[in-house]
């Protein structure tokens, strides 16, 4: 069954989990008679993935910020997302036949879908696998970036990271690769020590920085430890 997203949900449901799952958008609005046909054909099509494929549900009237952000002018209309993009779309309604090969363009390929389940066994070598294959997999870089950083290796982990663009994901590992502090340590003696030198030293200033990423934005101590760097710095 499609699940019924509102402006309140959209980002969640569509968006963010787009970036793990491809999701079917259906809009529709309860006076369409072609929507009251098409929807059951994509439940029926998308069900049949078992959960490879999202179908949602938005009723355009109910949803009039939905609606403009789409820019819908005719209805029923289907638009695919995958890693948090639009990627297919049609409008009208379709035969079972055009809705099952539209769901089928969303399925992965049975190399990807091997890939997927290398990154996610999680061990070195599936992941080492992965990389054989494709070398700037992030899923597969930063968990085996982890991995060599908890046993040690943060030479090869951080080598690893470079290969991707810096993201919250790389920022973190890269963190937990530099920073050599006892897991028990609260970190505020330490920032204070480099607090007097982070306008000079370049090595003191990307330790500071690398603390805060690991103490991560819920810590209470990072965002007026983020002042006092600024007020440092400029």
């Amino acid at each position: 069954m499609a699940i019924d997203v509102t402006d309140a949900t959209f980002q969640t449901d569509v968006i963010d989990k787009s970036l793990t799952t491809p999701v079917v958008v259906d809009l529709w609005a309860t006076w369409c008679g072609p929507c009251q046909t098409l929807t059951p054909i994509l439940e029926k099509v998308v069900g049949e993935t078992n959960g490879k494929v999202e179908l949602v549900k938005i009723d355009i009237d109910a949803n009039p910020g939905v609606a403009q952000a789409f820019r819908v002018q005719s209805i029923p209309m289907v638009v695919a997302f995958d890693g948090g993009q639009p990627v297919d779309a049609f409008m009208g309604a379709q035969g079972e036949h055009e809705v099952r090969e539209f769901v089928q363009r969303l399925l992965p390929t049975d190399a990807e879908a091997q890939l997927a389940a290398l990154i996610e066994a999680g061990d070195e070598s599936s992941l080492r696998s992965v990389l054989e294959v494709d070398p700037g997999n992030e899923d597969a870089i930063v968990a085996l970036a982890e991995l060599l950083v908890d046993r040690g290796d943060v030479d090869e982990a951080l080598a690893l990271l470079e290969r991707i663009p810096e993201s919250d994901r790389t920022r973190h590992v890269a963190a937990k690769a530099r920073v050599h502090l006892a897991p028990d340590d609260d970190y505020d003696d330490r920032l204070t020590t480099l607090l007097d030198r982070v306008k000079t030293d370049d090595e003191a200033r990307q330790e500071f920085v690398d603390i805060l990423e690991l103490m991560g934005p819920h810590d209470p101590r990072t965002a007026p430890y983020r002042k006092q760097l600024t007020a440092r710095l400029f």
